[in-house]
């Protein structure tokens, strides 16, 4: 997956977890609980997961279940977030400096790269 250029810039991340997945269909930004935060090391291993995503074949219905939400140390705004749909292998990416060609893309939810993604947010999930 293309990870966003200002991932470089990346110090905070934050893991949401979507509550209302139908409103990502038309949202402009993530919405959700934020359920963990990462730093340091793990914002960095955790984007290195993500640029190592797979494409793969996209199916219909994304209703994505989690989310992140990059910050660098100098601005209250997000870099980037990124919803992820771990049915149907869709991703929406939204911030500032997404180029158009970057906001919808495909991964491979069955990938290594993807079965430990969704392995770290389960982790983060409350109970």
């Amino acid at each position: 997956m293309r990870v966003p250029l200002a991932h470089h810039r990346a110090e905070l991340i934050e893991v949401v977890r979507i509550g209302d997945p139908a409103r990502h269909l038309t949202s402009r930004d993530l919405a959700g609980d934020v359920v963990e935060v990462w730093a340091g090391e793990e914002v960095r291993q955790v984007l290195h997961l993500i640029g190592d995503l797979p494409d793969g074949a996209k199916y219909r219905c994304f209703l994505p279940g989690w989310g992140v939400r990059a910050y660098d140390d100098t601005d209250p705004e997000p870099l980037f977030e990124i919803a992820f749909c771990f049915r149907c292998n869709g991703a929406r990416v939204w911030g500032r400096d997404v180029p158009e060609e970057q906001r919808h893309q495909d991964f491979e939810a069955e990938s290594a790269a993807g079965r430990e993604l969704l392995r770290l947010f389960l982790a983060c999930a409350p109970g």
